[in-house]
């Protein structure tokens, strides 16, 4: 379970082997059946989660009761509701899985001590958030500024794998589109219109 994620951190930060076994007893293992939940709204999130395996969704239910996605995290990627993560506040997202999944899994207790034990992780955590953060932002860019076509243009460019691996029926709720418009585009494309 740990391969990919010290291949993960190895590509933003080094990492001795002593480093490597510090950062291994801060984490516990979890495994999720598909269709089990990680989170639900109104929970205090109470890890950050990576994925070793498997595909994780998180979304919201909005008061007409349909979901908005926000987020696919499949191996290599981290999972929580942040805000609740990060001031104990209740969860506004849902975390469930798409696929059957190995999580590892760190407490906000768990990983302060980390970064003080192995401070390169400080170093890393602040290269997820940056990037994470220029990631919405060039989201909500696509969202209010790109026709329907070309937010699934730019998706499809920037996340293949999503797209071979996320329903389309989701891939639509994480553009904000209708399933019948994304089907209309994927078919456009393919006619070269």
């Amino acid at each position: 379970m740990f391969d990919v994620l010290f291949s993960h951190i190895l590509k933003k930060v080094p990492l001795t082997e002593e480093e490597k076994s510090t950062i291994k007893s801060f984490f516990i293992s979890k495994n999720l059946r598909k269709k089990e939940f990680l989170l639900q709204e109104g929970e205090i999130c109470s890890c950050l989660s990576f994925v070793s395996k498997g595909l994780l969704r998180s979304y919201y239910i909005d008061d007409k009761g349909d979901e908005h996605m926000n987020l696919f995290a499949w191996e290599g990627w981290w999972s929580s509701d942040i805000y609740s993560f990060s001031f104990g506040e209740n969860a506004q997202f849902n975390i469930d899985a798409l696929e059957d999944s190995e999580l590892l899994m760190i407490t906000r207790e768990n990983l302060e001590k980390m970064t003080l034990q192995v401070p390169k992780m400080d170093r890393y955590f602040r290269i997820l958030f940056q990037n994470s953060l220029a990631t919405k932002e060039r989201r909500l860019v696509s969202s209010n500024s790109f026709t329907a076509k070309e937010k699934y243009i730019q998706l499809a460019e920037t996340n293949p794998e999503m797209i071979q691996r996320v329903p389309q029926n989701l891939i639509a709720s994480y553009l904000g589109l209708a399933p019948e418009t994304l089907s209309r585009i994927k078919k456009n494309i393919a006619l070269g219109t």
